[in-house]
C-alpha cells in the first residue's frame, strides 16, 4: 500500500493537579478553544473539548504520525504553560497521568453528546466517580493508591 490511511479517534480525560476546582467559568472556553489549537498543531482535529473546573474530557481525532502519549503530553504541557502565562494562572497544572479509550466512528455522536453534557452530568456524580466507572466500564486495570496522585 503506498499511502497511510487512519482513523484513530480518542476520548481522553485528565485531571488538574490536585484535583484544584482551578478552571472556573471565564476561564474554561479559553482553555478549551486553546487545547483544540494545539490539536491542530499536531495535525489533528478537536471534535469536542469541554470539562468542569476541576478536568477536561476531549475526544480527538490524532494524526497516525503522533503517538497518543506524545500528543497528551504535549496538550498538557502547553496548555499548563499558556495558562501561567497568558493568564497568570500560577497555581494551575494538571495531574500527571491521563486516560484514553479508543473510540469507533459509530460511537462518535454518543462520546460526543456525553462531552457536551458534563456541567449536567457533574451534578450528580463528582469526578472521581466518574473517573471510576470509566476505568472500570473500559476493564482497565488499576491500583487505586495511584489513580488520584
Amino acid at each position: 500500500m503506498a499511502h497511510t490511511f487512519a482513523n484513530l479517534l480518542y476520548h481522553v480525560v485528565f485531571g488538574t493537579k490536585d484535583r484544584r476546582s482551578s478552571i472556573d467559568a471565564e476561564f474554561r472556553p479559553d482553555l478549551h478553544a486553546y487545547l483544540g489549537g494545539i490539536v491542530r498543531e499536531l495535525g489533528g482535529t478537536p471534535i469536542i473539548i469541554n470539562g468542569t473546573s476541576d478536568h477536561v474530557h476531549a475526544l480527538l481525532k490524532l494524526p497516525p504520525a503522533i503517538a497518543l502519549a506524545e500528543g497528551v503530553r504535549i496538550l498538557k504541557t502547553n496548555s499548563s504553560k499558556w495558562a501561567h502565562e497568558q493568564h497568570k494562572r500560577r497555581l494551575f497544572g494538571w495531574q500527571s497521568g491521563y486516560s484514553a479509550f479508543s473510540v469507533s466512528e459509530s460511537g462518535v455522536p454518543r462520546v460526543r453528546a456525553y462531552i457536551e453534557a458534563q456541567e449536567e452530568h457533574h451534578r450528580k456524580k463528582t469526578f472521581a466517580e466518574e473517573y471510576l466507572e470509566f476505568l472500570h466500564k473500559h476493564r482497565v486495570a488499576y491500583d487505586p493508591r495511584y489513580v488520584f496522585e
